[in-house]
């Protein structure tokens, strides 16, 4: 057998980059990387070698930097994704978050956080964690709940049998998510004779599983009776490449389509089908659809709560569940007829075998009344008022073409735009399985990575931009430009809104209804151009919309600040949402929110 003397760190980078993806290039494009003691040494020295054929980028932050990775794989469809590395102790820890993120949302990173010695020599390391109880935990430890596979590299061998392991996981259409190779720092460094024959170029390519032809025949037979069915369409059409095949199966058989925040941008808003969203942040004529429909065909969704109205928007008498999803355990929620497929596969044999069946046309009209509201919503406000968030989406929505790429993660524009913005294919990217604050900034330049051909436009609050905003100087450093249109409500708005109308009194959300000694004045433009980046406020929606025109030829970030109305949600569709308000309070608000809560939770269809 012909062997390499290498060092476990050099090993490792040399596979990563002679790993391909089925679209071409590279399936780890390249790592984000902040040094210190527990990796600087082992795999710094392995990314400098390998820097031409595997690019490093220097992050800011460790969980942001993560979050760019995670942006680029969501945006590449799972096809490509980015490792992160980091030393041990806090630069392992501030990734928990951004693993999470990555495993509700089922999207592939690979973290590579430096761990304590394997050989024990010098411990205490500086940062190690002494469990009392069992000297095998570390730091790293904490990743084991938010990962879909976790190894420990204590021996440079293990690389040979953890990295295949890694990229099946990260690869896999069913199981995909976060991986976790915690690497003692120690062993990045230990060299071993490695068979040449691993290091051997491979391809990696995503399965399409095809459905049991009984579950097929059982979904078949499903929608052959119902007479009401909608489709809802998750993130699984966008991963499986399914938006063509999904929207021909609609046209064909006359089904009406919603989409959720995961699947939104499957099908281009002008579609005559397309009925906006369901749920909590739900269009009107949605909702109204679903309402009625005594089939609800999920294709790629997990269900998640606001997509359900909390398991209540689904309200005909006798309606029927149908699942289409790669995963078993989504495929069976809610005692739904299941069918475990790749969705573009499913479609297509369902299809076939529907033949020339068709369904009565929805009411189109109702549709059409919708955008009628939403025009008005986007009008802009009379003088000296303050724009609502609605008024800021429509100037947007004005100015963003078919080129455009929506963004955001969390407050109030991810309700608000998934209730009304018109998403052309593919322009639309929602990080809300996890709804972490400070994903936008990072997010967008990740987007950006994966989409240079795209106007990503990052629709951000002052509560999110103040969580995590670093990442930004890296993106004027390396030259990444994408427009951030920040809405300044002065607090956490959205959450404030919830609290009020769950009976609580305005408290810790709005800076003013907070403690403080001295008024908050914060300079988000001052700020913004501290990182280098460009940044204007705009007094007025006209002005916004001047200053998003300007910013498409930008080399670098444009920052537009706008000072918005904390107060007034997007006033259209919605339905209700299981927030849980004390049964018991002093405060009548309260007692009378715990009414219509109880009355919502006898709406819910609770079968498991």
């Amino acid at each position: 057998m012909t062997t390499i003397r290498l060092t476990a760190a050099q090993a490792m980078i040399r596979w990563l980059s002679l790993q391909s993806s089925e679209d071409g290039g590279r399936f780890i494009e390249g790592v984000w990387a902040i040094f210190g003691h527990g990796n600087v040494a082992g795999l710094g020295e392995a990314l400098h070698a390998h820097k031409d054929t595997l690019p490093t980028w220097r992050g800011q932050n460790e969980q942001t930097m993560a979050h760019a990775a995670i942006a680029y794989a969501k945006a590449n469809h799972r096809r490509k994704a980015m490792a992160v590395t980091s030393s041990i102790g806090p630069g392992a820890t501030n990734m928990v978050t951004a693993a999470a993120l990555a495993h509700v949302n089922r999207l592939p990173v690979l973290f590579i956080p430096g761990d304590v010695f394997a050989n024990r020599a010098p411990d205490p390391v500086l940062q190690q964690i002494e469990d009392f109880d069992d000297a095998t935990v570390s730091a790293n430890d904490c990743f084991r709940p938010v990962v879909r596979y976790f190894d420990r590299i204590s021996r440079p061998e293990h690389i040979l049998t953890a990295l295949p392991r890694a990229l099946r996981v990260m690869t896999d259409p069913a199981n995909c998510g976060p991986v976790c190779l915690a690497f003692c720092q120690d062993t990045q460094a230990e060299a071993y004779d490695y068979p040449v024959e691993f290091f051997e170029p491979r391809t990696w390519y995503i399965r399409r599983p095809e459905p049991d032809q009984r579950e097929l025949e059982a979904a078949v037979a499903c929608i052959r009776a119902a007479k009401t069915p909608l489709i809802v369409a998750g993130g699984g059409v966008l991963y499986s490449g399914a938006e063509q095949v999904l929207l021909n199966f609609a046209k064909t058989h006359s089904i009406p389509l919603v989409e959720t925040q995961a699947g939104k941008g499957a099908v281009d808003w002008e579609e005559p089908l397309h009925f906006g969203s369901p749920g909590v942040t739900g269009t009107g004529c949605g909702n109204e659809l679903a309402a009625r429909a005594d089939l609800v065909i999920g294709v790629g969704t997990r269900f998640q709560d606001f997509t359900t109205g909390s398991w209540t928007v689904f309200s005909a008498p006798g309606r029927k569940l149908l699942s289409i999803n790669i995963h078993g355990y989504d495929a069976h929620k809610r005692a739904a007829q299941p069918l475990v497929s790749d969705a573009k596969v499913a479609l297509e044999k369902i299809s076939a075998a529907l033949g020339k069946h068709r369904f009565a046309d929805p009411d189109f009209s109702a549709r059409t009344k919708w955008f009628q509201t939403t025009d008005a919503l986007f009008a802009a406000p009379k003088t000296n008022e303050l724009p609502t968030d609605a008024q800021v989406i429509g100037a947007v929505d004005r100015n963003a073409g078919k080129q455009s790429l929506i963004m955001c993660a969390a407050g109030t524009m991810p309700g608000a735009l998934h209730v009304l913005w018109r998403a052309a294919q593919g322009g639309y990217h929602m990080e809300y399985g996890f709804s972490c604050m400070g994903y936008e900034i990072a997010g967008a330049m990740g987007i950006k990575m994966a989409l240079p051909q795209r106007d990503v436009i990052c629709m951000i609050g002052d509560g999110s931009y103040m969580m995590a905003n670093s990442e930004l100087a890296t993106a004027v450093m390396m030259g990444i430009p994408f427009t951030v249109v920040l809405t300044d409500n002065r607090g956490y708005g959205c959450i404030n809104r919830l609290q009020v109308a769950t009976g609580g009194a305005p408290f810790n959300n709005l800076l003013r209804d907070s403690y403080h000694v001295n008024e908050a004045n914060l300079d988000f433009v001052a700020h913004a151009r501290a990182m280098g980046a460009n940044a204007v406020k705009v007094a007025s929606i006209e002005d916004l919309e001047a200053e998003m025109q300007k910013a498409k030829t930008a080399t670098i970030p444009t920052v537009i600040v706008i000072d918005t109305d904390p107060m007034p949600g997007t006033g259209a569709g919605g339905t209700w949402w299981d927030v849980a308000v004390p049964e018991v309070s002093d405060r009548a608000e309260v007692t009378e929110a715990r009414k219509a809560y109880e009355a919502g939770t006898k709406a819910q269809w609770l079968l498991n």
